[in-house]
């Protein structure tokens, strides 16, 4: 079975809705943040990095929510997650997900994890205080040229939607209004709908 490694509220969510989607049998294992459970060594072991998700498969450890959910897409082909007989329609779900994962989730992380590109304070207010504007700016690039509709690929649901989900609640903490963007508001709306999505964050609280 597999095992998977989440905190609440981080971007783990992303694969444990594609694992719910999946149908997946796993067992998930709760890290508590604030108590720095994801700098003991018995987890340390599983990801040296510190951070989620982690899943331990019977073939090894696999960290970074892309490879997650483009494993759980291919190992699950049944639950259509991503166009698999496609290459270059894979190809454009991995660039959704590395644009989300290289550059929306870092400059959201700007705002409380400033510490790691800086020491100095006024440069880690300096960064706090342009997360609305950097933030805002990666989130109308992907409303006005990269979701299609109704999901990000266009009619087909895939991983990149769990991924999109979990950043996109991260924005009013970021101090921007969701619904400056109409396609993205929309797509929260359909998610929060999704029997995978309610199972998931049940299970954040659980």
């Amino acid at each position: 079975m597999l095992k998977f490694f989440f905190s609440p509220g981080s971007c783990a969510l992303a694969s444990r809705i594609a694992l719910e989607e999946a149908g997946a049998e796993y067992e998930a294992v709760r890290l508590n943040f604030a108590a720095n459970e994801q700098r003991k060594p018995e987890y340390l072991k599983i990801n040296p990095k510190g951070r989620v998700p982690a899943l331990v498969t019977d073939r090894g450890i696999l960290t970074e929510t892309p490879a997650i959910l483009a494993f759980v897409a291919q190992s699950f082909p049944k639950a259509r997650l991503a166009p698999l007989d496609d290459p270059f329609g894979f190809a454009r779900v991995q660039a959704f997900n590395s644009y989300l994962c290289s550059t929306v989730h870092v400059a959201h992380a700007h705002r409380m994890r400033g510490y790691r590109w800086a020491d100095d304070p006024v440069a880690l207010a300096d960064m706090k205080r342009k997360v609305p504007q950097t933030v805002g700016e990666c989130y109308e690039l992907i409303e006005r040229e990269m979701i299609q509709g109704p999901w990000v690929m266009g009619e087909a649901y895939t991983i990149g939607d769990p991924y999109l989900f979990t950043l996109a609640r991260w924005l009013k903490g970021d101090g921007i209004d969701v619904a400056r963007f109409p396609k993205i508001h929309d797509h929260m709306r359909r998610m929060q709908e999704r029997p995978a999505v309610k199972n998931s964050l049940t299970g954040e609280t659980a």
